[in-house]
C-alpha cells in the first residue's frame, strides 16, 4: 500500500463552478489479523480529514481477483480541482501513516475514473449499495470501438431499466472502461429470472442474430474482461 498511500490524500478542498466527473479510487488489503483495528483506524481517518468534496466512500470487495480488499471511492471531482491541488496537513498525513497503513498489506492500487454521462442510464451520484463493476481494457488501437459497444448497450439497458454508470480509465494502467451496473432492487437483480438475459434484450432492441454480431466485434474490441461485487459500507465512510 505504501507505494500509493498519498495519492488520494492530495485531492484539493475546493472544485466550485467546475464539472465534477472524476472518481478517485484506491483498493487496499487489511492484514488478515488486523481487518478490526483497520476498519476502526480508516473510519476515524475518512470521517475526521475527508468531508465535502474530499468524502470518501468505502466499499466491501464481495467477488473478483480483489476479494477481501476495500475499495475507497473520492470525489466526484473536477480536473480543475485535481490540477490544483496542494499540500494538505501534516496532522492529515501522519494519522494515514500512522494509524491506517500500519493495518495494511500489499501494494495497493489507485487510479482516476471520468464519468461518462453519455453512455450510461444513470447521474453519477444516484447511487446504490451493492453494485457489479464490469471493467473491460481494449486492445490496441480499438479503444474507439469499445465505446461504440458500450453506446449499443445503454439503448438495452434502457428498455431493461438497468441503472449503469460507465466511466473511462485515466492514466491508470491499460485504456478501458469500468461498467458500474447499480443494484436499486438489491441482489435478486442477479436472479436468471429477475430480467431476460442479454442475449435477447439485445435482440429485441437491434433485430434477430444481432446479438452475435455485437459478441464478434467485442472479442476483437476487448483485451480482458472481469467482474465484481461490492457492497457499501456507510459505517465505513465519510459522514
Amino acid at each position: 500500500m505504501r507505494k500509493y498511500s498519498f495519492l488520494f490524500l492530495l485531492i484539493p478542498l475546493f472544485g466550485i463552478g467546475q464539472t465534477k466527473t472524476v472518481i478517485t479510487a484506491n483498493r487496499v488489503f487489511a492484514k488478515n489479523d488486523k481487518v478490526s483495528e483497520f476498519e476502526q483506524a480508516l473510519t476515524s481517518h475518512a470521517q475526521k480529514y475527508h468531508t465535502g468534496d474530499v468524502k470518501w466512500r468505502v466499499w466491501n470487495i464481495e467477488s473478483g481477483p480483489d476479494y477481501g480488499g476495500y475499495l475507497i471511492t473520492e470525489g466526484p471531482n473536477s480536473w480543475e480541482a485535481l490540477d490544483g491541488r496542494g499540500d494538505i496537513s501534516a496532522e492529515h498525513t501522519q494519522d494515514w501513516i500512522k494509524n491506517v497503513l500500519p493495518f495494511t498489506e500489499g501494494p495497493g492500487e489507485s487510479g482516476f475514473y471520468d464519468f461518462q454521462e453519455d453512455l450510461g442510464t444513470v447521474k453519477i451520484t444516484d447511487y446504490a449499495d451493492k453494485i457489479i463493476i464490469n471493467h473491460a481494457t481494449a486492445n490496441p488501437g480499438k479503444i474507439g470501438a469499445v465505446r461504440e459497444l458500450i453506446k449499443k448497450l445503454q439503448k438495452v439497458w434502457e428498455a431493461d431499466s438497468i441503472s449503469v454508470a460507465v466511466y473511462s480509465t485515466v492514466a491508470s494502467g491499460e485504456p478501458g472502461f469500468i461498467m458500474v451496473t447499480r443494484l436499486k432492487n438489491g441482489l435478486k437483480e442477479l436472479s436468471g429470472t429477475f430480467r431476460k438475459p442479454l442475449p435477447d434484450s439485445y435482440n429485441a432492441v437491434y433485430g434477430a442474430g444481432s446479438f452475435e454480431t455485437w459478441l464478434k466485434d467485442y472479442a476483437d474490441a476487448v483485451k480482458q474482461r472481469w467482474t465484481e461485487l461490492l457492497i457499501y459500507k456507510a459505517n465505513l465512510s465519510s459522514k
